[in-house]
């Protein structure tokens, strides 16, 4: 009897039938394991994570030391993210490195829910610096190509979670000025894509603008 063409073999048929099945379960297990690694952050399980942060950044996220940033109140993606950079050393710190090692994605999506879920402890400006500060955090200086803070960061420093632009009212102003300066000497490099802006403002600043910006923003609400 002639075979038809195009049919297996019906010694094959069997194979290919168990191959497709097997093809089949690989797919469904690499989507499983696609969906168990976006998951979101646990808030209960992230206070116990983060007891060991307590020590620089509060128990609740709000650190009493200019020098540490407050995280209460930030963004769970903004939270993981910088705790990955630091954890795969793309964001230089030799403390915050050796506390990071050991954290996984979950356990940065972990602790940055909680951080969400505290609540900010609002904090003052100087008023010496306030009218420049609010100049540049508005308006920005057209003049010298330098972009208003408020256009990423909101009209309260509050952010922007799903363009991952971080919450910055009511941060010490000390950290701010760290910061920009790190930026403007372009030692921040992690996330570069989204940093590059930071970067490209930070460095048109003088220092008394920083320093001015700094402070407003510390008495964002």
């Amino acid at each position: 009897m002639m075979k038809r063409l195009g049919s297996p073999p019906r010694n094959l048929s069997g194979q290919f039938a168990t191959r497709a099945v097997a093809i089949c379960a690989m797919f469904v297990a690499m989507f499983e394991m696609g969906a168990a690694a976006a998951q979101p952050g646990n808030a209960d399980n992230g206070r116990a994570k983060a007891a060991t942060c307590a020590a620089c950044h509060g128990a609740d996220g709000n650190s009493v030391t200019p020098q540490w940033p407050s995280l209460a109140g930030q963004s769970e993606a903004y939270v993981a993210r910088q705790l990955q950079a630091y954890r795969d050393k793309q964001r230089p710190d030799v403390g915050m490195q050796q506390f990071a090692a050991t954290l996984s994605d979950q356990d940065t999506r972990d602790i940055g829910a909680f951080y969400a879920t505290q609540r900010l402890q609002p904090k003052g400006a100087d008023p010496q610096f306030t009218a420049l500060g609010e100049r540049i955090y508005r308006g920005g200086v057209p003049e010298r190509g330098i972009a208003a803070c408020i256009a990423c960061h909101g009209p309260g420093g509050h952010g922007n979670p799903m363009a991952a632009y971080p919450r910055i009212n009511s941060q010490h102003s000390a950290y701010l000025q760290k910061t920009l300066q790190e930026y403007a000497a372009g030692n921040r490099q992690s996330d570069s894509d989204k940093n590059q802006m930071m970067r490209n403002v930070a460095e048109l600043l003088l220092e008394d603008e920083i320093q001015a910006l700094a402070s407003y923003i510390q008495g964002l609400q």
